[in-house]
């Protein structure tokens, strides 16, 4: 039976919160669909460098986990990133700011 799954809106301001609980500021780039769009992080650390993350499989648990799919130069990062978003029109994009590198995404509960 599969696993029941939240939708992106609720995922995404979700995440918000908890993201503005630890004073981390964070906007959404790109609103994909409310109900079953992918969701894409991109964390700034506001010295020209940029990681961006997704959501994927570890094959061998079964288990979500958030994969790097970019890091480097912030110019390049956004590049893939509109890549992506050629690929997949529904996608959410969130951009997280942060200096020390803070994205929570390892938390319990943002898999």
């Amino acid at each position: 039976m599969a696993e029941p799954r939240l939708t992106a809106r609720f995922w995404v301001d979700a995440y918000r919160r908890r993201l503005a609980f630890h004073d981390i500021p964070c906007f959404v780039v790109a609103h994909g669909d409310d109900t079953a769009g992918a969701v894409l992080v991109k964390l700034a650390t506001l010295d020209g460098r940029a990681r961006a993350f997704t959501r994927s499989f570890d094959l061998a648990s079964g288990a979500r986990v958030w994969a790097e799919l970019s890091s480097g130069p912030e110019a390049e990062v956004d590049a893939a990133i509109a890549r992506q978003r050629g690929f997949d029109p529904d996608l959410w994009v969130i951009e997280v700011e942060d200096r020390a590198g803070r994205h929570l995404l390892d938390e319990d509960g943002l898999a």
